[in-house]
């Protein structure tokens, strides 16, 4: 019965956000308490395991509020504007060199782990210069797509604060471990970016021609701009991630302590912190209040035992010889399951019941959010459908979604392949 229970949760969840009927939070919020009731337990109980489950998340939710708002404050400072304009300056009229070099900076760019942020700040800069060239605009968006890919698993993007806080793990088991496989993505879409580049540049040849950066900046990002700490906020960034790769400080600590000494440093007048704070105090809310409404969820279902139930239920379905399969089977399927399910869908309903289901083989059930973010939502969530960034994405490079996707398809789901063998091969997940 509560295995039945458990699925229907799972199952009007999904549909509830697909056909958005409800919004994410408020399903994550109202299905698992509708179906709790229904289940037989009290609203006392319901509101026991839900506080249990906010409480599992509460240091996530904190990471991804702060680690938003540092990266925030360094974009606006300026911290990647020099990047920007050495790439421009280097890559001159060569589309080869322009390719490659919007996948270097789209990576850069990418280490705030925000999808339309990077794409914004990457297009505005790099679009003028396809556009003068006549490069391929399908090409400027499948580079852009497959360069945020690898660098989406940073643990403050959304999509890993979701596998995080739904297998109760931190940055240091989930992330790292797969850094070797991020790196190998890496290559990966450099070596895309190269043959686009080297067909690009049979096609078109080399131009010369004039762009500054600078020119595209608006008045009020050259008021945040402070080019006279950009090397007090590189050292900042630099030392904040060897800190959280090398465990010093829980990572939820460590931002905290981060984004206010660059917020002091960068804007040490009351008015100016207010509005950096402002300005990006939608994005901050939205993600950090759907990981305690994810605390909800899953709390519920944990406490009252449906994940248990249809873990079992799972178990009877799959041989013993082929279970210890399911990390890598649950990696490669990771990116076409971008297409099927949002990232909420897929990591508070699928990834608890594979990994529980991986628990009763003997296998860590880490392995599974691992596997998950090596292509759902990661690589995965450019050309996905359900995310609004894709649209921003195509809209702005005036592609067609379908286009972009028949583009870009096949190298995403490579990179997928890449980074599992690479994750395979250092034991991130086992086969």
């Amino acid at each position: 019965m509560l295995s039945l229970l458990g699925f229907a949760t799972i199952l009007i969840f999904l549909v509830l956000i697909m056909t958005k009927k409800l919004s994410v939070m408020t399903a994550l919020v109202i299905t698992p308490v509708v179906f709790g009731l229904l289940a037989g337990f009290s609203p006392k109980e319901l509101g026991d395991f839900a506080l249990a489950g906010i409480k599992q998340v509460a240091p996530t939710g904190v990471l991804l509020m702060f680690a938003v708002l540092y990266f925030a404050t360094m974009l606006d400072a300026g911290l990647f504007d020099p990047v920007i304009a050495a790439i421009i300056k280097s890559v001159k009229g060569d589309p080869l060199k322009v390719i490659l070099g919007t996948a270097i900076l789209t990576m850069i760019v990418h280490l705030d782990g925000d999808g339309t942020a990077t794409f914004m700040i990457v297009l505005s800069a790099f679009l003028p210069i396809y556009k003068q060239l006549k490069i391929n605009r399908k090409i400027l968006a499948s580079i852009v797509a497959l360069s945020v890919g690898p660098l989406h698993l940073v643990p403050w993007s959304g999509t890993s604060a979701r596998a995080i806080s739904t297998l109760k793990s931190d940055a240091v088991h989930i992330f790292n471990p797969n850094i070797p496989a991020i790196i190998a993505g890496i290559v990966w879409v450099l070596f895309v970016a190269y043959f686009f580049g080297q067909k690009e540049r049979k096609r078109l040849g080399i131009i010369e021609f004039e762009y500054n950066h600078k020119d595209n900046l608006n008045t009020e990002q050259h008021q945040l701009r402070r080019p006279n700490l950009l090397i007090v906020n590189a050292i900042l960034t630099i030392t904040l991630i060897i800190a959280l790769t090398k465990g010093w400080l829980p990572a939820p600590v460590l931002f905290v302590i981060a984004s206010m000494i660059a917020l002091l440093v960068n804007y040490p007048k009351l008015a100016d912190q207010q509005k950096v704070i402002k300005s990006h105090g939608t994005n901050i809310f939205l993600v950090s209040s759907m990981i305690f409404a994810a605390g909800i969820f899953s709390g519920i279902l944990t406490g009252a035992k449906m994940i248990d139930a249809m873990a079992n239920s799972l178990v009877a379905l799959i041989p013993q010889q082929h279970a210890s399969w399911l990390p890598t089977l649950t990696a490669l399927t990771s990116l076409p399951a971008s297409i099927l399910f949002t990232p909420d869908a897929y990591y508070f309903g699928v990834v608890p019941i594979l990994s529980q289901t991986a628990t009763q083989f003997g296998i860590d059930p880490l392995e599974i959010g691992r596997a998950a973010l090596l292509g759902q939502m990661t690589v995965g969530f450019p050309i996905s459908p359900l995310t609004a960034s894709t649209f921003l994405l195509v809209g702005l490079t005036e592609v067609d979604l379908g286009e972009h996707q028949r583009h870009t398809f096949f190298w995403a789901w490579g990179t997928t392949i890449v980074m599992t063998i690479m994750a395979l091969l250092t034991g991130s997940i086992h086969w």
